[in-house]
């Protein structure tokens, strides 16, 4: 039998500069990507062709920005597809290697972020499990101060990126994975949780704020009919570019009606079990 022909379209990074232009990618801005490498079509040179067309249509002034969360780093407890056998837990928790932001590779949100991690002059921030990395003009003021008991709040990136007027595009991923959301989820009543994971001292927990993805899609369905959302297609990708800033003072008011959460509530501490592959 032979092998089909790639789907296409052909997308080279002359290509992605000039799309992402088209779009309304701007020189000299800061960007926070969520990406699907598959949904571009067929792209000659992979994720690093992603990579340079995003840093060619920023110019030398803008500033790219991922996120690189680590949700494996976490209990066991809560792991699954696959879980793994209650009697390991102690011993993974005892033994798990902790974050160290030069080389804990990502988890879960992709190959164009990883390669951005790794990226000559990128900078990541130091949340142990939800970390971003930004190459670019402003990737110190981005990453820097990340507190280790904020994950997507008010001393995360996300906080930071509001008040830069860094935009959001969303490059053939859906609401789904707009990390931004959270930060409203700490301007609400959230419920608090314990998280575990490995520290520097060994295994160690922090109280947090409850985060879920749930619902999100349909948050940015309706923020899309409600507010200027800028739509178009790069490659074969559906892309959306917005500000952080309307995004959070949406999803506020929208999460406060839609889904509100009492102290009480039994929501995962997470966007969900951390898949294991």
């Amino acid at each position: 039998m032979s092998t089909p022909h790639p789907t296409g379209p052909l997308i080279t990074r002359d290509t992605l500069r000039t799309q992402l232009g088209e779009l309304g990618v701007r020189p000299g801005e800061t960007l926070l990507v969520h990406s699907s490498l598959r949904a571009l079509g067929w792209v000659n040179g992979g994720a690093v062709t992603v990579v340079r067309g995003l840093l060619d249509a920023l110019g030398p002034e803008g500033t790219l920005v991922v996120p690189t969360q680590t949700g494996d780093l976490s209990d066991p407890s809560l792991w699954g597809d696959p879980p793994v056998p209650a009697q390991w837990w102690p011993a993974i928790r005892a033994t798990m290697p902790a974050y160290d932001p030069r080389i804990t590779p990502s988890r879960g949100v992709g190959v164009v972020p990883e390669t951005v991690r790794t990226w000559p002059g990128a900078l990541r921030s130091a949340h142990p499990q939800t970390s971003f990395a930004a190459v670019g003009r402003d990737a110190a003021e981005v990453t820097e101060g990340h507190a280790p008991d904020c994950r997507l709040g008010e001393r995360s990136p996300l906080a930071k990126l509001e008040t830069m007027g860094a935009r959001v595009l969303l490059l053939g991923a859906g609401y789904a994975s707009c990390t931004c959301f959270h930060l409203a989820e700490y301007r609400i009543p959230s419920p608090r949780v314990t998280v575990g994971r490995p520290g520097p001292q060994g295994w160690e927990t922090v109280t947090e704020v409850s985060i879920t993805s749930d619902r999100f899609d349909e948050l940015g369905h309706d923020f899309e009919r409600d507010r200027p959302v800028v739509r178009g297609k790069v490659g074969a990708a559906e892309a959306r570019l917005f500000p952080v800033a309307e995004a959070v003072a949406y999803a506020e008011r929208w999460l406060a009606v839609h889904r509100p959460r009492e102290e009480e509530d039994p929501a995962p501490p997470g966007p969900s079990p951390v898949r294991r592959i």
